[in-house]
């Protein structure tokens, strides 16, 4: 009989219920107290606490520990080493010491550093996060103990996604506080961002996926004609799961139950073969950790189950793309969610003065949020009908947005205090749950009680993203905080922070918009609201290089102005080197496989027309004529553009990053949207035998 989730949930995990029970409760103690940031690591509590950690992982078969790292590819690293060794005798023994468990020494000289360290100072150190729980993976033949780590430079320069992200955590934790304190809340110790991150993804079968290079190099098909039908039906979104595909999603789920994570829904998305799993919601850093290990282990079991897990933002043309959907919100030492709206007036005006900080932040920095959700895949992605713009925006509801509103009027100012019900406060919790989330085209949504963050692309590490959002509410809430304690003394803080809340709302405004995000007429509006619009990813992955953007980081000491630099760097250059990956990938595809099969096609016409009778002909020479002409013009233009290609790409030459991002978005993509047209032309005429790669309708029908 199948184990229940409940009986294996977190039991590959290293949680805080394995620590009380195998720890001396005052290690366990001291330990709580470093992770809530109350005391530095003693080394001799690391000491037990590693003896504690390996028996653990050798009883649940780890043979080698790792420290795993998130570098700067949106993917995880690890370099494992054996528990085994020898003594001085020659005799094995399990080893691993405090001195194992705080840092190691990976190296990792050829992961991306934006130019962070040279060659010859490559040396890289991980150092244990003991924020995130460590946890074991299982294999056929033994398990790895994971540790969650940061990864530094031999000068302590971060290289890693994690660094920033527990940066920021700390900071918008801090101003949250001393803004609940404001409010009079003197039992709250302490406040947590927290996150859900919910993942769309595509599953191909994995045999007809491998005759595809595109697919095999590029993780998504550079050409391809499409399907008769494609999802116009809207017969794949929530219907019934694919047996193969659930019993994938059953192991996806028992798995991730093992590590800690629960996975609330699974279902089929709208496009075909595209699915979701959403998890519950944690703290943001547990939260980051868990997607990362979601994305790996979907890999894996995608394997075993015969399908190739697609992540990328924009597979196949013609349908929907994935995204992953980050639903945050913040908490405090009491377990309640500071977004919920309450009965109580009081803490009405707490919640709508930390909403107000988020407006503030993104009506200020918007444009860095757009630098943070910029990839290759992402652009192809953001601003079809499946997915926001790429404008930041903010749909807060119709009960919210009325009652800001009333608050921009100054309603509050000339109304006693227990007013403020009518303007529907009292009724909140009620309304929201009805009048909120439904707007799908806007960016970032309000949805009742926390803020869901949608232009992030499916294949991104969450990290990025959250960081940035994180940064620009910590600027925000202190803007608050700043304005409420300025009254202090003066006003009660209710009334100083209707003021703050109202200055908050007249910033904002230009970033909240209610109506169809995907209209022309708001691109017009936002344009004129002078909303920062950037299309390309080398035009967004700039925007963290505009001052205000750098200031607020650095500032915040969150990256500071190098290591922005460096990971503008890093960024551009992803994007430039998978641009030349796909342009190697289209040259080859056409001439290997599409040159050929037209050149076959044209032969098997001709043969086929001389061997017609005469006398049966008619009028079929001028149009077999028409048809094979249609061919050789299509197999010229596809020379014509290999040549332009090929000549686009040796101009790049040693340009720098900036040049080169600028050609290949300015010239590279239209080559490539052009030698696509034609491939596809070529599809449609070719016959299916002749074909050289599997056709949109055997991979977007192999579930």
């Amino acid at each position: 009989m199948r184990e229940k989730p409940s009986e294996i949930f977190g039991v590959n995990v290293f949680s805080d219920r394995t620590m009380r029970e195998r720890l001396p409760k005052q290690v366990y103690q001291k330990l709580q107290e470093a992770v809530s940031g109350g005391e530095k690591m003693d080394f001799n509590v690391a000491e037990v606490v590693a003896t504690a950690m390996k028996e653990w992982a050798v009883s649940r078969e780890a043979t080698h520990y790792t420290h795993w790292f998130h570098p700067r590819t949106d993917l995880t690293a690890e370099k494992h080493n054996a528990f085994l060794s020898l003594d001085e005798y020659g005799l094995p023994i399990e080893s691993f010491g405090g001195a194992d468990l705080i840092q190691s020494e990976p190296d990792a000289s050829s992961l991306p550093s934006g130019g962070m360290r040279s060659t010859f100072e490559a040396r890289g150190y991980t150092a244990w996060d003991p924020t995130s729980p460590a946890f074991v993976i299982s294999g056929e033949n033994g398990g790895t103990l994971c540790i969650p780590s940061v990864f530094i430079s031999n000068d302590g320069t971060p290289l890693d996604m994690k660094t920033p992200l527990l940066r920021a955590l700390s900071r918008i934790e801090t101003v949250t506080l001393r803004i609940l304190k404001l409010f009079g809340n003197r039992n709250v110790k302490w406040t947590r961002a927290t996150m859900g991150a919910e993942q769309e993804f595509f599953l191909v079968d994995e045999g007809i996926a491998s005759k595809r290079p595109d697919i095999q190099y590029c993780g998504r098909t550079i050409i391809g004609a499409p399907t008769p039908k494609g999802q116009q039906m809207e017969d794949h979104y929530f219907g019934s799961i694919p047996p193969r595909v659930l019993a994938f999603m059953q192991e996806v789920g028992q798995q991730m139950s093992s590590l800690g994570m629960v996975l609330k829904t699974r279902h089929n998305e709208v496009a075909p073969c595209q699915f979701e799993f959403a998890p519950q919601f944690t703290e943001a850093n547990l939260a980051v950790d868990q997607n990362q290990i979601l994305m790996e282990q979907m890999r894996q079991i995608a394997s075993r189950h015969g399908f190739r897990l697609l992540l990328h933002e924009k597979p196949f043309a013609l349908i929907n793309g994935s995204g992953k959907h980050l639903n945050f919100s913040l908490m405090d030492s009491e377990g309640k969610n500071l977004l919920k709206p309450s009965s109580s007036q009081r803490k009405n005006i707490q919640f709508l003065t930390l909403v107000s900080g988020l407006l503030l932040g993104i009506s200020r920095y918007g444009g860095l949020l757009r630098a943070s959700i910029a990839n290759p895949g992402n652009m192809r992605r953001l601003g079809g009908n499946e997915a926001p713009p790429a404008i930041m925006s903010v749909f807060l509801g119709d009960v919210l947005t009325q009652i800001f509103d009333k608050v921009e009027e100054g309603l509050p100012e000339n109304l006693p205090s227990k007013a403020f019900i009518n303007l529907g406060l009292n009724r909140l919790p009620d309304i929201l749950k009805d009048n909120t989330d439904r707007n799908r085209t806007a960016p970032i949504a309000f949805t009742g009680n926390k803020f869901e963050f949608r232009a992030p692309g499916s294949s991104q590490s969450p990290a990025g993203p959250m960081t940035v959002m994180l940064s620009l509410w910590t600027w925000g809430l202190e803007q608050m905080a700043q304005m409420i304690e300025s009254r202090a003394g003066e006003t009660d803080v209710a009334d100083a922070a209707l003021d703050a809340i109202r200055n908050a709302t007249l910033q904002s405004s230009n970033v909240r918009f209610e109506g169809n995000c995907y209209s022309q007429e708001w691109q017009e509006e936002a344009a004129r609201r002078g909303l920062p619009v950037a299309h390309s990813t080398g035009d967004a992955l700039a925007l963290f290089l505009v001052p205000e953007n750098r200031e607020l980081l650095s500032g915040l000491g969150v990256l500071s102005d190098r290591e922005i630099d460096g990971y503008y760097e890093t960024r551009l250059e992803q994007y430039i080197k998978t641009m030349e990956i796909e342009m190697n990938v289209m040259e080859n595809m056409v001439r290997t496989g599409v040159l050929p099969a037209i050149t076959k096609q044209i032969f098997s016409e001709a043969s086929a027309l001389e061997k017609v009778p005469a006398h049966l002909r008619g009028n079929a020479p001028c149009l077999w004529d028409e048809h094979i002409g249609e061919l050789f013009r299509l197999k010229e233009g596809l020379l014509e553009g290999i040549i332009r290609l090929t000549s686009l790409r040796d101009s790049l030459g040693t340009s720098d990053l900036e040049k080169k991002s600028e050609i290949l978005t300015e010239k590279g993509i239209p080559v490539l949207e052009g030698l696509r047209g034609m491939c596809d032309s070529a599809e449609e005429l070719v016959a299916k035998e002749l074909w050289p790669y599997p056709r949109y309708s055997e991979l977007l029908l192999s579930r």
